[in-house]
């Protein structure tokens, strides 16, 4: 359940912590509640943001104008707001595409779900060339129990004419031993892979500090 800003310390609050610990210390959350401003007499701005977060998580940078606009407070101004400022750093960010050595090299676009209290599964695909074309959420799991179909991984992977992928997730546990799920998942995925001819380039699993690879543990 998320707090309302009444609810919320004033010190604690997203302008106010933005201020005296820099935006590296907020949350997704709390980055788009800043954005945003201010909610709706019916909705406070922190269960505002969350929605939109939501749905940024789900569409990645294919994110546009009339996704937000199916919120219910968000208007032209808000979600102009939200694209114009994801737009700005993705230019900053990888202004030709950002290019991957190695599967590891995505762990910066991903590590901020480490700190999500449910496990992410996220897909990020790649195209001929390794650079990075999106990340997306593909589910929200239980606490370290995230089923994940064939279907959901490849299906942006296909509309993005992706040539290979990388699927990780994260353990809210902090753990980073794959579990039984973790490894028949990884292998139907490699499996599914081969018939569309999108490679499965790894899967990994990482916390805050630290991240597990398939490929680096010989297991693709």
């Amino acid at each position: 359940m998320h707090k309302s800003m009444d609810q919320i310390p004033k010190h604690d609050r997203p302008r106010e912590k933005l201020l005296a610990k820099g935006a590296g210390a907020l949350t997704d959350q709390e980055l788009l509640a800043v954005l945003l401003g201010k909610g709706t007499p019916q909705m406070d701005v922190m269960t505002l943001a969350a929605k939109v977060a939501r749905i940024m998580d789900e569409k990645g940078l294919d994110v546009r104008i009339s996704d937000l606009k199916s919120l219910a407070g968000i208007g032209q101004a808000k979600a102009a707001l939200v694209l114009a400022a994801m737009e700005y750093a993705r230019r900053r960010i990888k202004p030709e595409g950002l290019k991957i050595s190695t599967p590891a090299d995505v762990l910066p676009l991903i590590r901020h779900f480490a700190d999500r209290k449910q496990e992410h599964f996220l897909s990020i695909t790649i195209n001929g060339a390794n650079e990075v074309l999106n990340v997306r959420v593909v589910s929200i799991g239980l606490v370290d129990r995230s089923p994940v179909h064939p279907r959901e991984v490849f299906a942006d992977a296909l509309g993005d004419r992706a040539s290979g992928i990388i699927v990780a997730h994260n353990h809210p546990s902090g753990s980073l031993e794959p579990s039984d799920s973790d490894l028949d998942a990884t292998s139907q995925l490699r499996q599914a892979g081969k018939i569309l001819g999108i490679e499965l380039l790894d899967h990994i699993v990482f916390n805050r500090s630290a991240y597990y690879s398939f490929l680096e543990s010989g297991q693709i």
